[in-house]
């Protein structure tokens, strides 16, 4: 019966996963509510994947990399990898998940997939590409960089301590790479490939509201010692990904051409998104124009904010221009920049590129009633906004400016925590909350922005290990397993049918389950089949083992839990891409596991018997 219950939860999570009919989260923490209501788990049993180390050790890293942002850390390694943008989208996307696989080859997938995470989505701004198109690959690249080495992932490591459990050879170094290098080039290439086509461009939660999508238009100018005087336009406009429209010098307008070598009398007219404009305010080396205003010595100690504002009817800045009005000095916030009704905003660029008659600086601009502007002050000063119907605020802007004075610390706090956790020397999670921890004492993320994580990844995995307990302790993958036996006994497709089919049931089982758990059901289906055929049982075994890392079809692995919320992904897109990708590496093993490992190896003659080996202690 408890069987038979575990199926059936098996089944409705993934029709509740795939419809999205409610959120994902509520649909794992109903498999939970499920398993407890029927006590197929106690309990402790149902609740206890949340305090899982694996759940702890994401959910501080998540909040770690809030501190590599806040630093500016993330904004400066993702300028450099942007540079392979200017080659195109897939040449970029390429040349990450090369970068991430080698990285993968040798740490734990998680721990690679967390310290690529903020590094690909300041990429990915910078790039001007969208982070749907990015996060995905960058998580499948580290589930395929780690089939090349032993240490690459869990699952390796948790069937070599199986088989020598079992009296048999545990798994070498090296002994994967000769079919794991194949399999990451193979997975990079189709992802590259079919990517583009299968991934969605998706900026955001849908129902956003409309101000989002704004365009704005800004001033920049370069400060003194700024890397760029001298330099051509080019190294702001598509090395940074910047969209500039033109400058002015000395009241002269100029193209923006590439080629134009920049000086410090230049102004930049820039446009672009509300995301866009703040990018440009945290670089270094560029300045908003407006921004400059408010001095180090003004904003230091003060609690500073950023708002949208309208100008709604009957405003008294209605046909008065920033500076008649005094603004930034009567309201204590400066105007960053400034979006107009299209009609209007095509007419406000040649007023400030000079080509037609009116102001040149958005300072000097005449208001009109529907005119949103972008400020930054006080706190304090934001109330008297709304005094006299002057603007009528549409939203907080949520932004701190990068904390760059502390950004080797915390790329030293998040570096160290990945080696020590690594290397063992402390587990994992302790070495994550340590992290997080320094991270807050030390100054480089408030603590506010630190716990401001994706919740839905601590239950979305909590849920799933509950589920992977439930099979086993009900039986229900071990009836599974039994059933492919049954393939041994009728020798249907010979020993490479067999193998498809363990493959089949590994990648099946990874769903609900962990890859290690769905391994070690597996694994003593898989001697056992070897055994009754007369064959080496070792291709059997790496068939099951590698094709438990090429299970790509749902998002239920960590490393694509992680990229789940920060790419605004839905259940269907990792189906959509992962099935092809899958069915392609489980080809490529059908073909490559016996040619490596031969059928007819050193243990055809007979296997030492196989045990189950439990698998609750062994989950992520």
């Amino acid at each position: 019966m408890a069987v038979a219950i575990v199926l059936g939860v098996v089944v409705l999570a993934v029709v509740l996963f795939a419809i999205e009919s409610i959120p994902i989260e509520v649909s794992a923490l109903t498999v939970v509510c499920l398993l407890a209501l029927t006590r197929v788990l106690t309990p402790e049993q149902a609740f206890a994947g949340f305090s899982n180390d694996t759940v702890i050790f994401i959910f501080t890293l998540l909040a770690m990399t809030q501190g590599l942002a806040s630093t500016g850390v993330v904004q400066l390694i993702g300028q450099r990898m942007s540079f392979f943008a200017r080659f195109g989208h897939q040449t970029f996307v390429f040349a990450m998940m090369v970068t991430v696989g080698a990285f993968s080859s040798l740490v734990s997938n998680t721990v690679t997939t967390a310290a690529f995470l903020p590094v690909a989505i300041g990429a990915a701004n910078r790039a001007k590409v969208p982070k749907s198109k990015v996060l995905l690959p960058l998580a499948y690249a580290s589930m395929l960089g780690g089939t090349i080495f032993l240490y690459g992932t869990s699952t390796n490591l948790v069937v070599s301590e199986a088989l020598q459990q079992r009296g048999m050879k545990g798994i070498g170094v090296t002994e994967l790479t000769p079919l794991g290098v194949p399999i990451a080039v193979v997975g990079i290439l189709v992802v590259v490939l079919l990517g583009p086509l299968l991934l969605p461009v998706r900026k955001g939660k849908e129902g956003a509201s409309e101000w989002t999508f704004r365009e704005f238009i800004a001033e920049a100018c370069l400060p003194a010692g700024s890397r760029y005087l001298g330099k051509p336009l080019a190294e702001i406009s598509e090395g940074l990904g910047i969209r500039v429209i033109g400058l002015v010098r000395n009241g002269q307008s100029l193209p923006a051409l590439p080629t134009h070598v920049l000086t410090r009398e230049d102004r930049l007219l820039i446009e672009g998104q509300r995301e866009d404009i703040l990018r440009v305010k945290d670089l270094q080396g560029i300045e908003i124009r407006a921004d400059v205003r408010l001095q180090e010595d003004e904003t230091l100690g003060k609690d500073l904010v950023m708002v949208e504002a309208s100008v709604p009817p009957g405003s008294p800045l209605i046909g008065r221009t920033l500076r008649e009005t005094m603004f930034a000095d009567r309201f204590g916030m400066v105007v960053l920049a400034l979006h107009r009704r299209p009609n209007i905003q095509r007419l406000t660029k040649l007023q400030l590129l000079g080509r037609i008659f009116g102001g040149n600086s958005l300072a000097s601009l005449d208001l009109n009633v529907g005119d949103v502007v972008l400020l930054r002050g006080p706190r304090e000063r934001a109330p008297a906004l709304l005094q006299n119907n002057l603007l009528i605020v549409l939203s907080d802007v949520e932004h701190q400016a990068p904390r760059y004075a502390k950004a080797l610390l915390a790329l030293g706090i998040f570096l160290s925590v990945l080696v020590v956790g690594s290397l063992e020397l402390v587990p994992l999670s302790v070495a994550g909350l340590v992290g997080m921890l320094l991270m807050i004492a030390t100054g480089c993320v408030d603590s506010r922005l630190a716990f401001r994580v994706d919740w839905r990844v601590a239950l979305l995995i909590g849920s799933m290990l509950a589920l992977g307990v439930a099979m086993e302790t009900s039986g229900a993958g071990r009836f599974l397993g039994q059933k492919v036996a049954l393939l041994a006994n009728t020798g249907v497709g010979g020993p490479r049918g067999v193998m498809l089919v363990l493959m089949l049931l590994t990648i099946l089982l990874s769903a609900p389950m962990s890859n290690q758990a769905a391994a070690l059901v597996v694994l003593p289906v898989a001697i056992n089949a070897a055994t009754q055929l007369g064959v080496d049982p070792r291709p059997f075994v790496m068939a099951v083992t590698l094709s438990a890392s090429c299970s790509f079809i749902t998002p239920l692995e960590p490393s694509c839990v992680m990229v789940y919320g920060p790419g605004h992904y839905r259940f269907t897109d990792f189906f959509r891409l992962g099935t092809p990708l899958t069915a392609v590496l489980v080809a490529l093993l059908m073909f490559a596991v016996p040619l490596v490992w031969p059928f007819d190896g050193p243990g055809a003659k007979g296997a030492p018997p196989a045990r189950a080996a439990p698998v609750s202690a062994l989950q992520r």
